[in-house]
């Protein structure tokens, strides 16, 4: 984690505030304290706060503020960061058929890291993982805790389509596709839930900072929990 923030222009109304430069626990935390304090008193001007793994993006109304006021409303917010208690985290457990069509490229990572499908899939869900980011498309969790042992290279060329429900591995992260679409991560599963549903409110089941643990279910198990969430 940095000393101080890092303030980066980021087109003309927004402003990126950088926190660290990896994936790390501590960073996240910031992001997550920093985040809660602008939603709960953003200085003038603030339009949106868009989180993710180091850094917050504020977008601003360039009419009402500019980069010079935000940072230092920023730099005194921070400075109140011991007063902001953060919500203790959310557990989903999420059921994923391992392998076969479901999860195409679990082989792949088998292979990589000389192990057998079978430790990839019981590796895989053996640990809790944080929700460092949400984002790419709707829904997309992205997960810090990957076991070093399934770190896997995301695919040379990515697929146009990736099914809905896939659970991916890219290098350190895993993650899962809330809907359908491009996508160039390492397919090992899939889950039956819909984890994206706009007609509901909120339409994403869990936020940054909350936890997943993966359940490894049959293929049979799979196809009724898929017709149950489709009615």
């Amino acid at each position: 984690m940095y000393a101080t923030a890092k303030f980066r222009i980021a087109g003309d109304c927004g402003l990126l505030v950088e926190y660290g430069g990896s994936i790390a626990h501590e960073v996240n935390q910031k992001v997550r304290s920093m985040t809660l304090a602008l939603k709960g008193n953003a200085p003038g001007g603030v339009r949106e706060v868009v989180p993710s793994y180091c850094s917050i993006l504020v977008v601003y109304d360039p009419v009402k503020t500019n980069p010079h006021a935000l940072k230092k409303g920023l730099t005194t917010l921070e400075q109140q960061l011991p007063e902001i208690e953060i919500p203790p985290p959310r557990v989903f457990e999420i059921p994923v058929c391992y392998g076969g069509e479901y999860g195409p490229d679990i082989d792949v990572v088998a292979r990589t890291n000389q192990l057998t499908p079978e430790q990839v899939a019981q590796t895989h869900a053996s640990v809790e993982y944080l929700i460092h980011m949400v984002g790419f498309s709707p829904g997309f969790p992205f997960l810090g805790g990957l076991p070093e042992i399934l770190h896997t290279p995301r695919l040379a060329t990515p697929r146009t389509s990736v099914p809905r429900g896939s659970v991916g591995i890219a290098n350190d992260q895993t993650g899962i596709y809330p809907v359908s679409s491009p996508g160039g991560w390492q397919l090992i599963g899939r889950t039956p839930l819909r984890l994206f549903i706009p007609e509901q409110a909120p339409p994403i089941r869990y936020r940054s900072g909350d936890r997943i643990r993966f359940k490894p279910i049959s293929a049979s198990a799979y196809e009724k929990l898929r017709q149950e969430e489709a009615t």
